[in-house]
């Protein structure tokens, strides 16, 4: 009887666990409603705006972002008193602003240029909302002088040794050793983003002419891109070996699933790559290198930096704001010819690089929003 007992209390645990993996993985925004906050007036303007931004075509994770910056400002706000939109005026602000200057994470370090910039043009965006409402008269944040964002290259870029290190990492004799070798192809193969892997369904997969399709990426552009023939060999490994032993929902159509049969999440995922990073030696990064080693590996080997803007999926390299459309064909071709996962800067490539690193500085800062926003209320 005890070890009934005892084997249903096992069970139940295991339960629980599962249910609190599970938990991790929801959408972006989908805690929006369930988010306890308390109750504070300019709180309700928030949500306002945030509609606002969803109907004229913000998207989720755009929205996710917003509430969490605009929700630090109004727990600011709150400590000090401030209720009302009329009572932000451009000295409050600056003190916010002087606040975010002056504020350390738990590591005792100063929240990044990058950061500070991303919650102070989230103020100018809902100040401007604000105006266009006539809630305010004047949208104070407009008269911010903002920090001037630094332009950096990636500390560190792996070199095409260290990659292939990182690729023998994963163990094949392990039921997801072949899931975790597809999912590092596809990044290094394709540059593309952690979220754009995440949310890569089945149906964006051609096998017969080696492409995939990257539906709403970063700024809901789409984009379609050569795979690579060595990703192409164990993305197809994995779906006939793998993912089949992984399924529980037949419903579920992402194409890389954890353990657990849910679609990976950006974070899970960072920390994955991670792991097998610093078990190759490599002491930095995560996703977001690979994407770096994509880039600067077919610079290297004579890759035309358009080609490398279409496979990345960027609007623009530079404040220039050019961007020029490449048929597939011609990609796939020059793909080949100079990736290095297939043929075993200049200024131009300087600039790839330094929009690639502030990307990663991006999805840093957003990452580290829930964990900073409790050091900056207290």
């Amino acid at each position: 009887m005890a070890k009934g007992n005892a084997m249903a209390s096992a069970a139940q645990g295991v339960k629980r666990k599962r249910r609190r993996k599970q938990g991790l993985h929801t959408k972006p925004g989908a805690g929006r409603q369930a988010a306890q906050r308390p109750a504070h007036p300019l709180m309700d303007y928030v949500v306002r705006y945030l509609e606002w931004r969803g109907m004229t075509g913000a998207s989720e994770r755009t929205l996710h972002s917003l509430e969490q910056v605009l929700g630090v400002f109004v727990d600011w706000c709150a400590v000090r008193g401030l209720s009302q939109p009329q009572e932000l005026t451009r000295a409050v602000l600056e003190a916010y602003q002087r606040t975010l200057f002056l504020m350390r994470k738990k590591d005792g370090e100063p929240l990044t240029i990058g950061t500070q910039l991303q919650r102070l043009r989230a103020l100018r965006g809902w100040g401007g909302w604000l105006s266009r409402e006539r809630v305010i008269e004047h949208n104070a944040a407009a008269d911010l002088v903002l920090p001037r964002a630094p332009v950096m290259l990636p500390r560190v870029v792996p070199s095409v040794a260290q990659i292939a290190r990182l690729l023998a990492q994963p163990d094949l004799s392990e039921v997801t050793g072949s899931r975790d070798r597809a999912m590092l192809e596809v990044l290094y193969s394709t540059g593309m983003r952690a979220m754009e892997l995440c949310a890569l369904t089945l149906s964006e997969l051609d096998f017969e002419h080696g492409t995939v399709w990257i539906r709403q990426g970063k700024g809901r552009r789409d984009r379609f891109i050569p795979l690579g023939e060595r990703a192409l060999v164990w993305v197809r490994r994995y779906l006939e070996e793998v993912r089949p032993r992984l399924v529980v929902n037949l419903h579920e159509w992402a194409v890389f699933l954890t353990d657990y049969g849910e679609a990976y999440r950006a974070h899970r995922l960072n920390r994955l790559v991670t792991r097998y990073m610093r078990l190759a030696g490599l002491e930095h990064g995560a996703c977001h290198a690979l994407r770096h080693a994509c880039a600067t590996h077919m610079l290297e080997n004579g890759a035309d930096t358009r080609f490398i803007q279409a496979l990345l999926g960027h609007a623009d390299l530079s404040s220039t704001q050019i961007y020029t459309h490449v048929a597939i064909g011609k990609l796939k071709a020059i793909h080949a010819a100079t990736h290095p996962a297939r043929v075993d800067a200049s200024g131009e490539g300087l600039l790839v690089l330094a929009a690639l690193e502030r990307e990663a500085q991006q999805e840093a800062n957003e990452e580290a929003q829930e964990s900073e926003r409790g050091a900056l209320s207290g």
